[in-house]
């Protein structure tokens, strides 16, 4: 698989939420609070909480947003694509059999944590930090 795959998957919407769901623990956008709240209330009321289907959502009407809603989400998208250059090669030594998509390198590369690079490592308790 081509790095040039992986990192255009990466920096997808759809892939920038289900991310940021992996890596926090939690789903920032699904907890009721904060700038997406009221887009959640508007476009995905009724979708149930988990496997990240308030982030699949979203991103479905991700051109309806409001738009603290989208820059929040540019801001988280710009955040792993931080984590995705820090993370270039253990992604390759780790995940490169792994598809792209639905959060999958995500899932990869927290099941292979404790053996990712420090700046890696780095990387992504910073981005849990900043989303949190």
């Amino acid at each position: 698989m081509k790095l040039t795959t992986i990192t255009v998957s990466l920096v997808t919407l759809s892939f920038v939420m289900l991310s940021l769901i992996l890596l926090t623990g939690t789903s920032a956008f699904a907890q009721g609070s904060g700038v997406c709240a009221g887009d959640i209330e508007k476009f995905c009321q009724g979708v149930q909480q988990g496997e990240g289907r308030i982030a699949k959502c979203l991103a479905l009407h991700k051109e309806e947003l409001s738009p603290g809603c989208k820059a929040r989400l540019g801001k988280a998208a710009k955040r792993l694509r931080g984590v995705q250059k820090a993370c270039e090669d253990d992604i390759m030594a780790f995940c490169a059999n792994v598809e792209p998509g639905g959060g999958r390198i995500a899932q990869c590369l927290k099941a292979n944590e404790s053996q990712l690079s420090s700046t890696c490592k780095a990387t992504i308790a910073k981005t849990k930090k900043e989303v949190k």
